[in-house]
């Protein structure tokens, strides 16, 4: 018997084979970087995907909203508002996550807001290619920072949120260069998230 986790996400892959994916429209021309709260834009019965696309190349990620709503709903409003546009990995560690979304690039910047995190027991990090809500230590300071691991972090799970997997291009993350805030390099210039393509499934 498939074990919760992997059962869905023989479920997840059994509805990318039968979906079509179309894009969402953006809400905003240009980059917005501050919100006092994200709008309501998904439908968390329907399926949803983002394409990453990267100085390293193109991820295509999908979502989990059923599982994480706030958190699925919070990257997709902000990567419509082009928030997520010319934003580094300003943390790529081997061996455990490559991490963006915050347009400083220091891991202290956020969206505006913050949220609770969202934990089901079933979701974990227990692979390369888990997509996770990064936070401080307090578990409402959810934001835009978003992390994808590795390898698998198990030590992750239940105190973060899983919102998604790698569907294609867990090789394009493991090229992302290599960054280490606790031990900074000057001459090493990070990978950027150049722009974010949301698809939601047809609704056929």
């Amino acid at each position: 018997m498939l074990k919760p986790a992997f059962a869905l996400a023989a479920a997840l892959a059994l509805g990318a084979a039968q979906a079509a994916w179309v894009p969402v429209p953006f809400l905003s021309e240009t980059p917005v970087r501050k919100f006092d709260v994200p709008a309501w834009v998904i439908d968390p019965a329907r399926s949803y995907r983002a394409v990453l696309t990267t100085t390293q190349g193109d991820v295509t990620v999908e979502f989990t909203p059923r599982a994480a709503p706030k958190a699925v709903n919070s990257f997709v409003f902000l990567a419509l508002n082009h928030y997520y546009d010319g934003t580094p990995f300003h943390r790529v560690i081997d061996g455990f996550v490559a991490q963006g979304g915050d347009p400083t690039g220091t891991g202290t910047g956020g969206p505006g807001y913050d949220f609770f995190y969202e934990i089901d027991r079933t979701l974990k990090f227990d692979r390369a290619g888990v997509l996770g809500m990064a936070r401080a230590q307090d578990p409402h300071s959810q934001g835009s920072q978003f992390f994808i691991t590795l390898a698998p972090t198990d030590f992750l799970s239940g105190q973060y949120t899983v919102f998604g997997r790698v569907v294609t291009g867990q090789d394009v993350v493991a090229k992302l260069r290599r960054i280490d805030p606790g031990k900074p390099d000057a001459t090493v210039k990070p990978d950027v998230l150049q722009k974010v393509t949301v698809l939601v499934d047809d609704g056929k």
